[in-house]
């Protein structure tokens, strides 16, 4: 634990959403729960954090690789400019990219429309021994086809519990489900947005339709209380991270991952074949 990370608290613990109603406006997007240093002392721990975060990475990773079962997936939602890209650029960034699997679910295909709404889902989770990160993922489903009534209401409405059933499964089958949410406020959206705009070398990353989608700010935002209400199980709780700081926000993130993996006790396979055996055929190999 870093010097600046408060003492005797889980950052798991600090960020879980309680069970029952969620009002986001409660929660300070610029908070930094479970941190008491500035942005340089947040970098740095961050990067103290990668050897942490690298070795807990190979351990599951070689696990899976030794007929393990288990591994862990990260579900990343939030806001447009939330930092979903930047938290796997910069926390994923840090560890084996052989034992990983990444994910972005943006629009559906019309081949993924023709199935539930699921089935893009499955076909990308992570596999025993990785790490799987959803850049956005099946909550999508009760966000934007929601907000902009691409269903009836009687179809989304059954689709939280579908959700529900659908990472219970997950974590019968030693899927570590890890959701969080990027909290950020409408003004700090704002100012990455025009950042991106003032930015040539960022303009790529700018959709003008997301300046359309701010004008539905609220509706999103009771569409994600309702998501965190409705989806947020014992087995697969919600994890809110005030998004604001981006430094702030890698930690948060980071650090939830080393607790989780922490969690699960992972350690090195045992080999199996005679060590000494194998010692003696390479010495005595010339």
């Amino acid at each position: 634990m870093g010097k600046n990370t408060t003492a005797g608290a889980r950052v798991s613990d600090l960020l879980q959403v309680p069970s029952g109603p969620v009002d986001l406006r409660a929660y300070d997007t610029r908070a930094t729960p479970g941190f008491g240093g500035d942005k340089a002392a947040g970098r740095a721990e961050l990067a103290a954090l990668g050897p942490r975060l690298s070795d807990l990475q190979e351990r599951l990773h070689a696990q899976g690789v030794s007929g393990g079962s288990r591994s862990l997936l990260l579900i990343l939602q939030g806001m447009d400019s939330s930092g979903k890209g930047g938290a796997v650029r910069h926390v994923i960034g840090q560890v084996d990219p052989q034992g990983c699997a990444i994910a972005s679910f943006k629009a559906p295909t019309r081949e993924e429309l023709a199935h539930d709404f699921l089935w893009r889902i499955r076909k990308r989770l992570p596999a025993p021994g990785q790490l799987g990160v959803f850049d956005r993922s099946h909550y999508e489903d009760v966000l934007v086809v929601r907000v902009h009534e691409l269903v009836p209401r009687a179809t989304w409405s059954r689709r939280y519990a579908t959700i529900n059933r659908f990472e219970a499964r997950l974590v019968e089958r030693d899927i570590r489900v890890v959701k969080v949410f990027l909290h950020i406020s409408k003004e700090e959206q704002r100012q990455r947005l025009l950042a991106r705009l003032d930015d040539p070398t960022k303009h790529w990353k700018f959709n003008p339709r997301d300046v359309g989608e701010r004008a539905r700010w609220a509706d999103y935002q009771e569409a994600y209380q309702a998501a965190l209400e409705r989806c947020n199980g014992v087995a697969a709780p919600w994890y809110l991270v005030p998004a604001d700081r981006k430094w702030y926000r890698d930690w948060a993130i980071a650090m939830l991952l080393v607790e989780q993996l922490e969690d699960m006790k992972l350690t090195w396979p045992k080999a199996d074949f005679d060590i000494e055996e194998q010692r003696a055929r390479l010495l005595a190999d010339s």
